[in-house]
């Protein structure tokens, strides 16, 4: 069987799929590196919305996702941006989904962090943002599960400079019940971002962040950075004191930084880790038997894939993982809140289905084949 494939100039071109999937097998936990994915939601496809209207989800395929990814050995990382917060899901929606998932994870012995943010105010002034962040925080302690106090475009917006984050992050973790994850998200997922940590120049913020950090350094469990910087987060991370964790959120160099060097590696918070999962989880089982290069040789080649789905304006990877999800046939349509699956074209997610379908990850190759030939009939292009 052949399919006819976009390229970017418009050109059709022939593309031969892979028959027989990867096979990851599971195995016992991870005993080398704390892994988790950042999970997508499943949009109700029947549901009579609006890009502005709430989100509507479907609650049944969401978890059963977040069952695949626990199945595993991953842990979830939940309400995060891979789940569109900001871009779709509100904080009715996220806290919602938070409540759901952690009791489910409950129910399966699942790890589970949650994002804690400020998206229910859409400005303030620093203790208003405090306070949103707090009535977050309650809800994700409440529910059971880790923290994650993610970015604020609302601080990002109303803090002066580095004094303001530092009263706000502190007055958090002072009041925070266990360790929590601190999430440094750069602009390159979300401009309104820019600058944060009190300055656009990243030396200067990565100081501030690490004061934050040393100030209560038994309230953090870890940093989670998005900045795609390699040499940046070896540098940051061999700064961290004792005991505080970096989880990799480096789309573009998890690899490297997973395996780490002579002085430290990362752990792993990812959006990449939501359809590269059973791979990505046979991979670190490698890792925890010490042998690195086998870690590599199969992590390295889903690299080009992670770029690709990631590639600029970056914050749009959401469409390309939920396309995969539905091509891999974690759910049975490609709708997204918010309408989000217009957000990338027709070449970008044929060139998506190629690179994962060349690494084995459609359990069912034939049904992924079938799904993109359907999506091609859509745009025109005969079988």
């Amino acid at each position: 069987m052949t399919i006819r494939l976009p390229g970017v100039g418009g050109e059709l071109r022939t593309y031969v799929p892979r028959t027989e999937p990867l096979a990851p097998t599971a195995g016992a936990p991870f005993t080398s590196r704390t892994v988790f994915s950042a999970a997508h939601v499943v949009a109700d496809p029947y549901a009579d919305t609006t890009p502005d209207s709430p989100a509507a989800v479907d609650w049944d395929a969401t978890l059963a996702f977040r069952r695949h990814l626990w199945s595993h050995g991953l842990g979830v990382a939940e309400a995060m941006d891979t789940a569109q917060r900001g871009m779709g899901l509100d904080w009715a929606g996220a806290a919602e989904l938070i409540r759901r998932s952690a009791a489910e994870a409950k129910a399966v012995g699942g790890r589970i962090a949650c994002g804690v943010g400020t998206d229910q105010i859409a400005g303030g002034t620093p203790a208003e943002v405090r306070a949103a962040y707090e009535e977050q925080l309650a809800l994700v302690e409440e529910s059971g599960a880790q923290a994650i106090l993610m970015a604020s475009r609302a601080l990002a917006a109303s803090a002066s400079g580095p004094e303001d984050y530092l009263e706000v992050y502190g007055q958090l973790l002072r009041q925070a019940t266990e360790p929590v994850i601190l999430h440094w998200l750069g602009p390159m997922f979300d401009p309104a971002l820019a600058g944060y940590w009190g300055s656009s120049d990243l030396d200067a913020a990565t100081d501030t962040f690490l004061e934050v950090i040393a100030a209560h350094p038994d309230k953090v469990d870890g940093i989670k950075v998005s900045l795609l910087d390699a040499r940046r987060e070896v540098e940051l991370r061999r700064r961290l004191p004792r005991g505080v964790r970096c989880y990799t959120g480096d789309d573009f160099n998890y690899p490297e930084l997973i395996a780490g060097d002579e002085k430290g590696f990362s752990h792993a918070l990812l959006g990449i880790f939501d359809p590269l999962g059973p791979l990505a989880a046979e991979a670190v089982r490698v890792l925890d038997t010490g042998d690195v290069k086998g870690f590599r040789e199969l992590l390295d080649p889903t690299v080009d894939l992670s770029r690709h789905l990631f590639r600029p304006p970056t914050r749009f990877y959401k469409t390309g993982v939920v396309f995969l999800a539905w091509l891999a046939g974690h759910q049975d349509h490609f709708t997204m809140v918010g309408g989000l699956q217009s957000a990338r074209s027709l070449p970008h997610l044929a060139k998506a289905y190629e690179l994962a379908d060349g690494l084995g990850l459609f359990p069912k190759p034939e049904l992924a084949e079938a799904r993109m030939k359907t999506l091609l009939s859509l745009y025109g292009v005969s079988r």
